[in-house]
């Protein structure tokens, strides 16, 4: 190692694994966690900041939603320079970056949060706080590089899922600083952000590295691009992470819209659902390294619409504990999704590697060079999935008052996806043991 630089990195060696190999990928595992979980908060700063925006601001409940729109858009597009980032210029020296990068949002929030500020300027800080939703892609692209196949599972579900917890981290401070201060003193919760912003960078100069091995290979993403297993998967992401970071944004809105709660009410159910939907993420990772990321993302689905059903017939009665049930169901499950999907991409990989012909150390090669490409594009198209869900709620309750048409649209999403999982990769097609020279078709249940 010179300079925070690894020369040589071979976790699918078990001898190099065991020597030292996992202490390494864990010690960087860590860290990562660490900075992004401040990333997903200051990426959802907006959710819990158009709690503090009364009436004295003059923003009615579709201009907040478009707020909360425009943050999750900007998070969505920059995951892909954020992907190729990490070999452009190394894992922790990325890091370190964009950790320090995310004071820009977070001090012209602080700046801006006060009646008065003219409309446009709140929508262009929501559009820098999206750059917090970038840290996701370099986070999770470095840590795939660090950890072998067999705990892909658990490492990219432990890094996620710590991550997404900043999403309710950012609610209950909200909810402290509503709760002791009341709803006149944003600020409060903006200021206490930015000395966590220079802690995480800090931690992650110090004890973070680089893996040399991992170079931008445009190739690979020229590959993974015309990989229509690439696009699948990016579809069945917009159903888990999209809902996951959608409702996450949305959650306490659509209680002061729909159900009359006031700011500290909003504030004090907002968080559970995000926290046990992150919580659930490595879970979901766990069960997908032991059972196949298909089967489980396949019975996530199933459970979303089920749920999801839950909440529509809620929200047409306009009973907020069947919706509370309904809707914190909907995190948790998306949350095991969020997992086994993200479990699925080098699997898929892996095995289409295998379908072409390869075999070991170049299967997994040629593996790794596709899924590394092809997360970026993945978390990117998913994280659009949480524009989406903003952007139907801004539209039912601008037209009926209402989220129930957002929730019954959902609702045919969810089948969509569940079609999609079981015809692409758990369905045996007919005919599957004879291939037109291409020899037999491997079964996906397993990725």
């Amino acid at each position: 190692m010179a300079g925070r630089w690894i020369e040589r990195w071979e976790p699918e060696d078990e001898d190099f694994w065991r020597a030292g190999g996992e202490r390494t990928a864990r010690r960087n595992l860590a860290f990562s966690v660490l900075c992004e979980h401040i990333g997903f908060s200051v990426w959802t700063l907006w959710s819990v900041l158009v709690l503090f925006m009364g009436p004295e601001y003059g923003v009615d409940a579709a201009g907040k939603f478009f707020l909360i729109a425009t943050a999750t858009l900007v998070g969505a597009l920059v995951r892909v320079p954020y992907t190729f980032a990490v070999a452009r210029f190394g894992g922790r020296d990325w890091t370190v970056f964009s950790a320090l990068l995310l004071l820009l949002p977070t001090a012209a929030a602080w700046l801006v949060m006060e009646p008065g500020t003219p409309y446009s300027t709140f929508l262009l800080v929501a559009a820098l706080t999206g750059i917090g939703g970038g840290n996701f892609a370099s986070s999770m692209t470095n840590i795939n590089a660090f950890f072998p196949q067999r705990h892909k599972g658990w490492a990219l579900g432990l890094n996620a899922g710590g991550g997404n917890i900043g999403v309710p981290v950012v609610q209950l401070a909200g909810l402290l600083v509503i709760g002791i201060a009341g709803a006149a003193h944003p600020r409060l919760l903006l200021g206490a952000y930015l000395p966590l912003i220079v802690l995480a960078a800090l931690c992650a100069a110090l004890f973070m590295d680089n893996l040399a091995p991992v170079r931008n290979d445009t190739g690979a993403v020229r590959r993974a691009v015309r990989e229509p297993h690439t696009w699948i998967l990016a579809f069945l992401y917009v159903g888990t992470f999209g809902s996951f970071i959608g409702y996450g944004f949305a959650f306490g809105l659509v209680l002061q819209s729909g159900f009359g709660r006031t700011p500290l009410q909003a504030a004090s159910l907002t968080f559970l659902g995000p926290l046990l939907g992150s919580l659930a993420r490595p879970v979901g990772g766990r069960l997908a390294d032991r059972l196949g990321g298909a089967r489980v993302t396949l019975w996530a689905f199933a459970a979303m619409a089920a749920a999801t059903g839950v909440v529509v017939y809620a929200s047409i009665q306009r009973s907020l504990p069947v919706f509370l049930a309904g809707f914190t169901a909907l995190f948790v499950l998306s949350g095991l999704g969020n997992g086994s999907t993200y479990k699925m991409i080098p699997a898929v990989f892996r095995a289409e590697a295998g379908r072409r012909g390869l075999a070991g150390e170049a299967a997994d090669a040629l593996g790794r060079r596709l899924s590394g490409a092809a997360m970026g594009l993945i978390g990117a198209v998913g994280a659009l999935g949480g524009l989406g869900i903003n952007l139907a709620f801004r539209q039912s309750f601008r037209g009926a008052g209402t989220g129930t048409a957002a929730f019954v649209a959902f609702l045919v999403f969810y089948g969509a996806c569940l079609a999609v999982t079981w015809t692409v990769y758990l369905r045996r097609p007919a005919g599957s043991a004879e291939g037109a020279g291409t020899g037999p078709r491997p079964a996906y249940a397993e990725v």
